[in-house]
């Protein structure tokens, strides 16, 4: 599933190519990809056709794009698209009569007969939703704490209530109660920056080093940003269509049994949660006391 410098990515190709334009007609081509949205198909694109888009803003691993009031272009935003896009969502710009995708699931098309928006989403996973805003968030977002990137996150707020938790580390960076957008990659990432194991008891960590985590998680989704996401398969894209590299970057994701970049011990990769954990055994050291 993609986190969040790859929903970033995505959210900034989008400002790019849809705001300020209009909503000219809505097709829905697979039901399901609108299943989150209680009016169903003719609903949402009823609702969408004579709106203006007047951006694309993210929390976490949530997108939405604002929708003018009924003011119309220039009028407070009151709703707004949400998407999810799951495990295989991608939302593409695209020439209007260029050929469909195998997987295609909504078009839009705009007054302005520019380059069309497309939902292609392969396992159904995702979807999208008019939902209404509320202080400029979408309702069904509004529960998901900020994330590590937005410039209003509470870094001291953070640590405090990570240290309040009884749990393990990496279930705590995964909490998008506590900071959204961090996923299984960067987690994993982060905590080999740290040099800290993924069951350490949050409760046991010094603010230090709890800061530190923090540090290191920010960065290294900073540079996944810059390298635009990171893509395994064909899956993630950007609104172009191409994919992110920050694969070559990753020191321990992925990595089973390739040497540490740090100190050349072969990573290990261990359940955690129904999923993978990887980390340097000596690097990252199994604590005194763990939670799992």
């Amino acid at each position: 599933m993609p986190e969040l410098p790859e929903v970033e990515v995505v959210r900034r190709g989008l400002a790019r190519w849809v705001a300020g334009r209009t909503v000219a007609a809505v097709e829905v081509t697979h039901p399901r990809a609108v299943r989150r949205h209680p009016g169903g198909d003719a609903d949402f694109a009823a609702r969408l056709r004579g709106r203006t888009l007047t951006g694309a803003s993210r929390r976490g691993k949530y997108l939405w794009l604002p929708m003018a009031g009924p003011g119309g272009p220039g009028s407070q935003p009151d709703e707004a698209v949400l998407a999810h896009l799951g495990m295989s969502g991608q939302l593409l710009v695209r020439p209007p009569g260029s050929p469909d995708e195998t997987h295609l699931r909504v078009r839009f098309a705009f007054t302005d007969d520019g380059p069309e928006l497309r939902f292609v989403d392969q396992r159904t996973f995702g979807g999208l939703a008019v939902v209404d805003l509320v202080d400029g968030v979408p309702e069904p977002v509004a529960h998901i704490g900020r994330d590590p990137l937005d410039p209003d996150f509470d870094d001291e707020a953070w640590v405090a209530a990570l240290r309040r938790r009884r749990t393990g580390l990496k279930r705590a960076l995964l909490d998008q109660s506590l900071a959204s957008g961090i996923g299984n990659i960067y987690a994993d990432e982060a905590l080999w920056q740290a040099r800290l194991h993924w069951a350490r008891a949050t409760d046991t960590l010094p603010k230090p080093k709890a800061r530190l985590v923090m540090d290191a998680a920010r960065a290294v989704m900073v540079e996944a940003l810059e390298a635009g996401g990171t893509s395994f398969d064909s899956l993630y894209v950007n609104v172009n269509g191409e994919s992110g590299y920050f694969d070559r970057r990753l020191h321990v994701y992925g990595r089973t049994g390739e040497p540490c970049d740090r100190c050349g011990s072969l990573i290990v990769r261990e359940a955690f949660m129904n999923r993978s954990s990887f980390r340097c055994p000596h690097c990252q050291p199994r604590p005194r006391q763990a939670r799992w």
